[in-house]
């Protein structure tokens, strides 16, 4: 690792912090200089724009849950690992739903860039489904999981379906009085069991 990649790395960890401990919106590039005592001109230097450190940090973050939450063991059947995937956004939102947070707000910064920038992050998330898909085929194989017509449909309506629950309820505050009378991380599941029972096989 270079010297520059060590003050690029510190950068983003420096930025990664602010963001979550403010909001992207409300975290400037003078903000992050200052937090990382260095000049605004160094952060420009390094990443040309806000926008380029804010898709870095949202690689670092997908990185972190994919270490800590992704890692399926070997000997779990193909619907157990199905099962752990899927539950896998609801340890996160128990432990870390500021992560969601930061998504939410990602997804709304980031939707007017148009630019290369969204094309690594792209392609890093691209591993969970490389994950999901060999989960899937292995189940089919064990007997433990059902086909499913579309299978890559299947994957994206019910992980979107999932992200957007936990990205919302991360967020958002109550707003009507029957969410007030909800638990949180019981919705999370309660989608995930209804996902569950469309690939349980037995």
């Amino acid at each position: 690792m270079t010297l520059k990649d060590v003050k690029v790395n510190f950068l983003i960890d420096v930025a990664t912090d602010l963001f979550m401990q403010r909001s992207i919106q409300d975290v400037t590039i003078k903000d992050i200089a200052m937090a990382a005592q260095v000049g605004e001109a160094t952060i420009y230097r390094y990443f040309g724009k806000k926008q380029a450190i804010v898709a870095q940090s949202a690689m670092k973050l997908q990185a972190i849950v994919a270490t800590d939450y992704f890692q399926l063991s070997n000997k779990m059947n193909g619907y157990q690992k199905l099962e752990e995937f899927y539950l896998s956004y609801l340890h996160i939102f128990e432990k870390h739903p500021d992560f969601y947070k930061f998504l939410n707000e990602f997804d709304i910064y980031m939707s007017e860039e148009k630019s290369d920038l969204l094309n690594p992050y792209e392609s890093a998330i691209d591993q969970f489904r490389t994950v999901y898909m060999e989960a899937y085929q292995e189940g089919l194989k064990d007997g433990s999981v059902k086909p499913q017509k579309d299978i890559e449909t299947f994957y994206f309506s019910t992980t979107h379906a999932l992200l957007e629950l936990c990205k919302k309820l991360a967020f958002r505050k109550a707003v009507l009085n029957q969410d007030n009378n909800l638990q949180r991380n019981d919705e999370v599941k309660c989608l995930i069991d209804v996902v569950l029972m469309s690939l349980n096989s037995l």
